[in-house]
């Protein structure tokens, strides 16, 4: 299984380092490797998730944040790695412009 986290995805996971390192230093890195790790379960458990918005959503282990993807064949596309502390409308105006 191929995993492409999408332009989108990586500016998520980029605010979301910032986010956390400037509270405290370090919880940035702990965030990444948190997130790739539950990105590379995809490898196993793809297409197992519920589907949220047209897409599928894992829901991080660690940090309360949830990785939307699709896939196609046997490739996952993420698409977006939004913080489950916002409002749900907010999430799904974010997520409809990503395709």
């Amino acid at each position: 299984m191929n995993i492409v986290n999408l332009p989108s995805a990586r500016e998520d996971l980029a605010d979301g380092f910032v986010f956390y390192e400037e509270r405290e230093e370090g919880v940035g890195s702990y965030f990444l490797e948190s997130l790739f790790s539950d990105i590379e379960s995809l490898r196993l458990c793809a297409g197992m998730h519920r589907k949220v918005f047209g897409f599928h959503r894992l829901l991080s282990k660690r940090f309360p944040y949830a990785v939307y993807y699709s896939m196609e064949e046997d490739t996952v596309f993420i698409w977006a790695v939004v913080d489950c502390r916002q409002d749900p409308a907010s999430i799904q105006r974010k997520l409809k412009f990503r395709r």
